[in-house]
């Protein structure tokens, strides 16, 4: 089996605040870009949060769902600012393969925590799931900052939630199966945010 990541520093150490002797003597095996190969984890956070996009997610955590890690591991590849879980603070991190290291994380023990949030920011909350009365998310001007909120996998959005929510958009299906997997469905929205309001990838 191919090891992932690169071996230690070869030659003279490189010199630099953001580099990590560790890592530069033992080798760097995390799941990291090549770019941040060797660099300290803070340093790495510090580094995403001058280009972070205004762009938020929620997940409702009632059943510690396991696709609850799948979504914020999508949020960690486009960078979001932050991601939110609603419900239980203790949520199923497996999916996430130590991605939510590198991002924000907020808790809110209730939706009208999280709803009080958004009016607070003026950040509105944008539902995803496929209800009655919910709209094409193709096509849709997503705002440029919002929360894009998902719920538990089978269940969907709560009730609590979608009152809360400015509208609710659903990703538009073609064959027989009733609904789209949350992870799978995440990555989908937040891609259609990113072909909205996403810039070019600034390398450090």
């Amino acid at each position: 089996m191919t090891e992932v990541g690169v071996g230690q520093w070869p030659g003279p150490w490189p010199e630099g605040d953001h580099w990590d002797p560790e890592l530069l003597a033992e080798g760097d095996r995390r799941n990291v870009e090549d770019r941040y190969r060797y660099w300290r984890h803070d340093a790495i956070v510090a580094d995403l949060d001058t280009r972070r996009h205004p762009l938020h997610v929620a997940v409702e955590n009632w059943g510690h769902d396991f696709n609850i890690g799948s979504v914020i591991r999508t949020a960690n590849a486009f960078n979001v600012a932050a991601f939110h879980i609603v419900g239980r603070r203790r949520w199923n991190r497996r999916g996430a393969m130590v991605t939510d290291r590198y991002q924000h994380e907020v808790h809110h023990p209730t939706v009208a925590d999280l709803a009080t949030w958004a009016a607070t920011t003026g950040i509105p909350l944008v539902g995803i799931d496929n209800l009655p009365g919910s709209v094409a998310i193709e096509g849709y001007a997503l705002p440029p900052a919002c929360v894009l909120v998902f719920g538990q996998e089978g269940p969907g959005l709560s009730p609590e939630m979608r009152e809360a929510c400015e509208v609710v958009l659903h990703i538009t299906q073609y064959g027989s199966t009733r609904s789209i997997n949350a992870g799978a469905a995440g990555a989908i929205a937040m891609h259609m945010w990113v072909l909205q309001h996403g810039g070019e990838v600034q390398r450090p």
